[in-house]
């Protein structure tokens, strides 16, 4: 794992979490972007090497729903950027975590992800994260 590629937050609306976290962070959401296999809608905030996703679900089966009704709005994800997602799922295989998906999928901002399960990292969902090449 290289670093930290950005921390993800569950939101009810972007349409209201937008310009709060534009006046927050004191800079321009750079990128909105639907990503249709989870239900959702992300918007995305730069800070030097720092990026917050804010992610919106847009239909009521989605886990970003499920996650709102049960926990509100807040942190969902924390997502570290790899080099090589597969050869990273494997190692984390062998380590013992357990993968929510046994391949990457496409994410937004042109990623390939994969979750670990949050019953093996201390409660915290981990993403994955490679650019796509």
């Amino acid at each position: 794992m290289k670093k930290i590629e950005h921390i993800g937050i569950a939101v009810k609306k972007l349409s209201v979490s937008i310009p709060l976290f534009e006046k927050l962070l004191n800079t321009p959401c750079y990128k909105t972007e639907a990503v249709e296999s989870e239900q959702v809608n992300t918007a995305f905030f730069k800070k030097g090497e720092s990026k917050i996703e804010l992610v919106e679900a847009y239909a009521p089966g989605s886990v970003i729903n499920k996650f709102l009704e049960k926990k509100g709005e807040g942190i969902h994800h924390m997502a570290f950027e790899v080099d090589n997602i597969e050869e990273e799922m494997k190692r984390l295989l062998n380590e013992g975590f357990t993968l929510i998906t046994e391949k990457p999928k496409e994410g937004a901002d042109n990623k390939m992800v994969c979750f670990l399960h949050p019953k093996d990292t201390n409660g915290v969902l981990i993403e994955l994260c490679m650019e796509k090449k």
